[in-house]
C-alpha cells in the first residue's frame, strides 16, 4: 500500500464504516463487499445481510457485453470460516454470500480518506472503468447531519469503448426481518425505492424496524422479490434475470405468503457515450428505533424499580420516522452533505503534518460512526469502550477510558457536554462518589462498584476543557455543584477508599484505575489527575465567584505538587511509593466491595507464595505516570509536575517502554507482535525491582496509551521520537494485517484510540479559551514551507495557515467570536496589521498576545489575517 491507497492483499482486513453517529453502520470491504451489518442496535462483526451487493452490466443493441458484481477478487484464505451457518463453515470454502462464484472484477484499488472511501474496479474484459464512492456525512459541529442512519453510494462508469453503451447498475438488499417480509415499491418526488418491512412485529418490539434501498436515477427498474426456492435457486434465477438484456422484470408474491430472507433489487439504467462518464446514486437507509439494555439480565427489573421504561428510542428515530424519511432527506440534501463532508476531509488531509499523523487522526474518528457509539432518546451521547463481535464491550461511557478520547470534544463539543451532564445528573452518588460506568436506561440505580480515581478527577478536568471550548459559563454553573462535590469526595468521610482525608494533595488510599485493579500508596499517575482536578476546579470556582473554594483548592494543589515532585521522582521517572511486603495496608480495606473479583482485599491482592502485594507498579516506568500533564497541556491548564522532571520522565518512556515485540515478553493480550514496535504499559529497568505479579496489562501495547505518550514526547521537544511511535501504531493497521479503521484494545473500534486527535492540537500548538475569546497557534513542526492545519471549536472550524509574512485564520464552517489572538513564540516579525476580509481590525499587542479593541466575529468563508 501507499498512504491511504490499498491494493492486493492490503485489502484483506478493510471494513470501512458507513453510518451516522449513534446509528450503527455497514462496513465496506476492501474488495467492495457489504459486510459488518451493525445496524440492529448491537455489533455484528463478520456478518453479511444475505446477498446484498451492487452489480453492473453493459449492453449494446440488445446484447449483453458483460455483467459483474462490484467486487474484486477475494484474497486467501479459502478454507471457510470457523463460525457460520451449518453447511457454510470451515471445510465448505468461502461463504456463498460473498458472491465469489459470480463474475466479478479482477482488481480493486481502495482509497480510504475517512470519511470518504473510493474503490476503483479494474477488469480488462469489462467495457468501462467503474468507481464506487461511499460515505456518510461527517460535518463537525453538525451532529444532526452527521447522524443520518444511511450509507451513501455514488457509482460512476466511464465508457472506454468507441461506441455508446447502455449500463445497468443495480443494488440488491436483503430484508432481514422475520416473516412475512413486505418489500414495497415506492416512487415519489423523483426517487425510486424499495421499502423493506414485515407484518409480524409490533412497533414496540426491539426487533422492529425497516430498511430502504433508493436511487434518484431517472430510468429504473425494480424486482421486489428475488425468486424463492430451494438449494441455489435464488442466486441462479437472479443472475439469469440480471444478465437478460434490458430492464429487470419485477416479481411479487402474495401478501402474507412471502416468508423471510427475501432480497429486493433496484436498478438504474444509463446511456453513456464513448469517453463519457455518468454516475448513479444509491442510499441504503435503516430505522431500528427500539433499544433495550440487552447486556444486563436485571435491566428490566432495575427500570421497573425506577419507574421508567426499559425501552428507549435511538435519537435518530426522533428525527426520521422511518428509513424512507431518512432516504428522502439524504437525496434532498445530498450535494450539501457531500460538499461539507469533503470540505472537512480536504481541510484535514491538507494539513502539512506527517502522513502517519493524518492517518492516525482520520482513521480513529471513524469510531464515532460505529456501534461503539449510541445516542439516547434525548440526544445524550453514550459509548462502549469497544465491541465484542455481537455485543458491546464494557458498558457505561467508562470515565477512565473516555478520558483519553479527544476527538468528540473538539469535533462535536455539544455531544461531549452531554456526557458531562449525564454523569453529574445521573451517575454521581449522594456522597460525591461517581461509579465509572453510567447505567441504562438513564435513571436506574447506580452501578454498585466503587469510583475510580482517574475517571472521577478526569471528569473535573474534562469539564474544564469543555467549558474552555464552548465558553458557556451558564452550562458550567448548571453542573458546578456536582463537579465540586465530586472533587471534594477526595477528602469526604464517606469515601471508603480514603483518597486524601487530610487534604494533602496526594492520593494515599485504595485507588481503582483504568488498568482494572487498585494501587495502594502514592503515585504520580493518579495523584496527577487529582492535582489537575484541583487546579482546574480552582479556576472554575474563581470564575463563578467562589473565591474561598478557589483558594482552598489552590492550597491543596500546591501542597500535593510539591510533595509529588519531591518524593515520587527517582531521578529518571516518577514511581509508586508502596511497601510491597506490607500486607497490613490491605487489611484496612477488607470491608465493603473489593475489586472486580470477589474476596477480601487482603486476600485478592496478596501473593502468599512470595509474600508480596500483587498488581502494583512500584519502581516501574509506567506509561501514564504523567498523563495528567498531557491533559493539562492540551487544555491550557499549566504546570502539574516539575517541567524538567516531566521531560526526564518522557525521555525514560521512550528509552525503556518502546520495544520491538519479537524481543519483548508479553503474557497478556497481543496488539503488536514480531518485528512491530510498540510502547508497553510498564517496564522495570535494570536495578529497579519488578513485582512478581505486576499491574495488569503491563506488557501490552494499547494504542490510546501509546498515542498519549507519543504526543507528550512531542510536547517536550521529542518530535522525532514521538512520531516514530505514531508510525509504529499505524504500520500495524495496513489493511493486510489489521483493519485501518478498527484499532483494537478491549474489543473492536476502541474509544481510547481517539487520543490520536490530540496530535492536531499539539503539532499546531493550538491554544484556546472561549471564555475570554482567545485562540492561538504555535506550531512545533519546522517543515521549511507554509504551515497549515485543521482546527475546531464549539461554534466553528477551519484552517490555520502560517507563512513567513503572515498568519491566517480561515473559517470554513460556522463562526467564531474572538477578543484575543495568541501569537507563536519567537516570532521575528512583529504584527503590524490585522484585517478581517480586508477590513482593518484595531488591536493592542503585549507579550505576544493581541487583544482586539472590540470583539471580532468571523463567519464561514471569512479570514482573519495578521501580518
Amino acid at each position: 500500500m501507499t498512504q491511504f491507497i490499498y491494493r492486493n492483499d492490503h485489502l484483506n482486513q478493510i471494513s470501512f464504516p458507513l453510518g451516522g453517529i449513534g446509528t450503527g453502520s455497514i462496513g465496506l470491504a476492501g474488495n467492495g463487499r457489504l459486510i459488518d451489518w451493525e445496524i440492529f442496535n448491537r455489533p455484528n462483526k463478520g456478518s453479511v445481510n444475505g446477498f446484498s451487493h451492487f452489480a453492473i452490466k453493459a449492453e449494446r443493441d440488445g446484447k449483453v457485453l458483460d455483467a459483474r458484481v462490484l467486487h474484486s477478487d477475494l484474497n486467501p484464505a479459502y478454507m471457510g470460516e470457523l463460525q457460520g451457518p451449518r453447511w457454510s463453515t470451515y471445510g465448505w470454502g468461502p461463504r456463498r454470500e460473498y458472491l465469489t462464484g459470480m463474475p466479478h472484477f479482477k482488481e480493486a484499488e481502495f482509497c480510504g480518506e475517512f470519511p470518504l472511501a473510493e474503490i476503483t474496479f479494474n477488469e480488462e474484459r469489462f467495457p468501462g472503468t467503474v468507481k464506487m464512492r461511499a460515505f456518510n456525512p461527517f460535518i463537525p459541529l453538525n451532529d444532526h447531519d452527521s447522524g443520518i442512519p444511511a450509507a451513501f453510494f455514488e457509482i460512476s462508469v466511464n465508457n472506454t469503448s468507441d461506441q455508446p453503451i447502455d449500463y445497468t447498475i443495480a443494488g440488491t438488499l436483503r430484508n432481514p426481518l422475520p416473516a412475512n417480509n413486505l418489500n414495497k415499491l415506492v416512487k415519489e418526488n423523483g426517487l425510486t425505492s424499495v421499502h423493506l418491512t414485515c407484518d409480524s412485529l409490533a412497533n414496540t418490539d426491539p426487533r422492529y424496524g425497516d430498511l430502504t434501498l433508493a436511487t434518484d436515477a431517472s430510468q429504473t427498474s425494480v424486482q421486489q422479490y428475488w425468486f424463492r426456492g430451494e438449494w441455489f435457486d435464488a442466486l441462479e434465477v437472479y443472475w439469469r434475470d440480471f444478465t437478460t438484456p434490458g430492464s429487470i422484470k419485477n416479481r411479487t408474491y402474495p401478501a402474507g405468503a412471502s416468508g423471510d430472507q427475501n432480497e429486493a433489487l433496484l436498478a438504474a439504467h444509463i446511456h453513456v457515450m464513448p469517453g463519457e462518464t455518468q454516475a448513479v446514486r444509491f442510499v441504503i437507509s435503516w430505522n431500528f428505533p427500539n433499544c433495550i439494555n440487552y447486556w444486563n439480565p436485571n435491566a428490566a427489573e432495575a427500570a421497573a424499580k425506577a419507574g421508567i421504561s426499559p425501552i428507549w428510542k435511538n435519537f435518530y428515530a426522533t428525527l426520521w420516522q422511518d428509513s424512507q424519511a431518512s432516504a428522502r432527506y439524504a437525496f434532498e440534501h445530498w450535494q450539501r452533505l457531500y460538499d461539507q463532508t469533503k470540505l472537512f476531509k480536504d481541510a484535514l488531509f491538507a494539513s502539512t503534518l506527517p502522513a502517519a499523523v493524518i492517518d492516525a487522526v482520520s482513521a480513529n474518528i471513524s469510531i464515532l460512526k460505529t456501534p461503539t457509539v449510541l445516542r439516547l432518546e434525548d440526544g445524550t451521547f453514550y459509548g462502549w469502550e469497544g465491541l465484542h463481535p455481537t455485543e458491546g464491550c464494557c458498558e457505561g461511557t467508562c470515565t477512565h477510558v473516555w478520558n483519553y478520547a479527544q476527538a468528540l470534544p473538539f469535533l462535536f463539543p455539544k455531544l461531549e457536554r452531554t456526557m458531562r451532564t449525564a454523569d453529574y445528573v445521573y451517575n454521581l452518588r449522594p456522597d460525591g462518589g461517581m461509579p465509572f460506568r453510567i447505567q441504562l436506561p438513564l435513571g436506574v440505580a447506580y452501578w454498585e462498584f466503587r469510583p475510580c480515581v482517574d475517571g472521577q478527577f478526569g471528569g473535573v478536568m474534562k469539564t474544564y476543557r469543555d467549558w474552555k471550548i464552548c465558553g458557556d459559563s451558564d452550562w458550567l454553573r448548571s453542573i458546578w455543584p456536582k463537579v465540586k462535590q465530586s472533587l471534594e469526595f477526595a477528602w469526604s468521610p464517606a469515601n471508603e477508599d480514603r483518597w486524601d482525608p487530610d487534604k494533602t494533595g496526594v492520593i494515599w488510599g485504595r485507588q481503582h484505575h483504568t488498568l482494572d485493579m487498585e494501587l495502594f500508596g502514592p503515585n504520580s499517575w493518579l495523584t496527577g489527575f487529582y492535582l489537575g482536578a484541583l487546579k482546574a476546579a480552582a479556576e472554575m470556582a474563581a470564575h463563578l465567584g467562589e473565591h474561598d473554594s478557589a483558594s482552598e483548592y489552590n492550597a491543596i494543589f500546591e501542597r500535593g505538587k510539591a510533595w509529588t515532585d519531591k518524593h515520587l521522582f527517582n531521578g529518571e521517572f516518577y514511581v509508586q511509593r508502596v511497601d510491597l511486603k506490607d500486607r497490613e495496608q490491605l487489611r484496612a480495606f477488607d470491608g465493603g466491595s473489593v475489586t472486580l473479583k470477589a474476596g477480601k482485599t487482603s486476600d485478592v491482592y496478596w501473593n502468599s507464595e512470595d509474600g508480596e502485594i500483587k498488581y502494583q507498579i512500584g519502581d516501574g516506568c509506567a506509561i501514564d505516570q504523567i498523563l495528567a500533564q498531557w491533559h493539562a497541556n492540551l487544555y491550557g491548564l499549566g504546570e502539574i509536575f516539575d517541567p524538567n522532571q516531566t521531560r526526564a520522565a518522557v525521555e525514560s518512556l521512550y528509552k525503556y517502554n518502546f520495544k520491538r515485540q519479537r524481543d519483548a515478553y508479553n503474557p497478556c493480550r497481543i496488539y503488536s507482535l514480531n518485528d512491530e514496535m510498540g510502547m508497553v504499559i510498564s517496564t522495570w529497568p535494570e536495578s529497579h525491582y519488578k513485582p512478581v505479579i505486576p499491574v495488569p496489562y503491563s506488557q501490552e501495547t494499547m494504542h490510546g496509551f501509546e498515542y498519549s505518550a507519543a504526543i507528550q514526547m512531542m510536547q517536550y521537544d521529542m518530535l522525532e521520537e514521538g512520531l516514530s511511535v505514531i508510525e509504529s501504531i499505524r504500520e500495524r493497521y495496513d489493511g493486510k494485517k489489521r483493519n485501518p479503521w478498527n484499532e483494537i484494545e478491549c474489543g473492536s473500534n476502541y474509544a481510547r484510540s481517539m487520543a490520536s486527535y490530540a496530535l492536531l492540537n499539539t503539532l499546531s500548538g493550538f491554544s484556546f479559551d472561549m471564555v475570554s475569546g482567545m485562540i492561538g497557534f504555535d506550531p512545533i513542526l519546522n517543515t521549511g514551507e507554509p504551515f497549515r492545519c485543521f482546527w475546531s471549536l464549539d461554534s466553528g472550524w477551519g484552517e490555520y495557515v502560517k507563512t513567513d509574512t503572515q498568519l491566517e485564520l480561515r473559517l470554513l464552517y460556522g463562526h467564531i467570536r474572538l477578543k484575543q489572538f495568541q501569537l507563536p513564540n519567537g516570532m521575528t516579525n512583529p504584527i503590524s496589521s490585522v484585517t478581517l476580509n480586508g477590513q482593518p481590525v484595531a488591536f493592542q499587542a503585549e507579550n505576544g498576545l493581541l487583544t482586539f479593541n472590540n470583539w471580532v466575529t468571523i463567519n464561514s468563508d471569512e479570514s482573519l489575517t495578521l501580518s
